[in-house]
């Protein structure tokens, strides 16, 4: 069965808590990693070999992206979903994305059946896409899609800054449904 490496963004604690509510003090790395562990579940369930970057609350050794890049890679990851909350300056901010490197490659597969399962599964979640090149993907180099041997997508699940999406991120029941479309997306690139 295919090997997919599941990155929580960031490395947590005060080390590198990502994108924080300025509100209520929500951490992003803390749900990127309550997400992961949850597509880590339902991806083994079905009988996916899972590597996650992290594992604890608070690990600063997987601050580097080269660490995780090379966890990956070193690995030989069929596939890596790199897992984040999005964040704005303005709390009227919302949606969600999903990236893959420039130009077209299977990431672009990929990415497109995750967030179709994503939007299906939130419809009210707007999806903020680019469709110049005929999929939803938004195409950036950031370093996790550039530096991993494997397809790689990243995934802004919703914006942290954003007082109703942050409430959902912070529910446990809305973890849950995100990390099963998640899932869904990844087996559905394998049909």
């Amino acid at each position: 069965m295919a090997k997919i490496c599941i990155d929580p963004g960031h490395a947590g604690g005060n080390t590198d808590p990502g994108a924080v509510n300025p509100i209520t003090g929500l951490q992003e790395a803390d749900i990127n990693l309550a997400v992961a562990k949850l597509v880590k579940h339902y991806l083994e369930v079905v009988g996916y070999q899972i590597l996650l970057t992290r594992t604890e609350q608070e690990q600063p050794e997987t601050d580097s992206l080269g660490y995780r890049c090379r966890l990956a890679n070193e690995w030989d990851a069929d596939l890596v979903v790199s897992i984040h909350c999005n964040s704005a300056t303005s709390a009227q901010a919302n949606g969600t994305e999903i990236y893959t490197t420039v130009g077209q490659t299977l990431s672009d597969s990929l990415a497109t059946c995750i967030i179709n399962q994503v939007t299906a599964t939130f419809p009210d979640l707007r999806l903020r896409a680019d469709w110049d090149d005929g999929d939803p993907d938004k195409e950036q180099n950031f370093f996790i899609l550039r530096y991993t041997d494997a397809p790689a997508v990243l995934l802004e699940m919703a914006f942290i800054s954003n007082p109703k999406e942050a409430a959902n991120l912070a529910d446990p029941a809305w973890q849950n449904e995100m990390a099963r479309a998640v899932a869904r997306g990844v087996t559905d690139y394998y049909l």
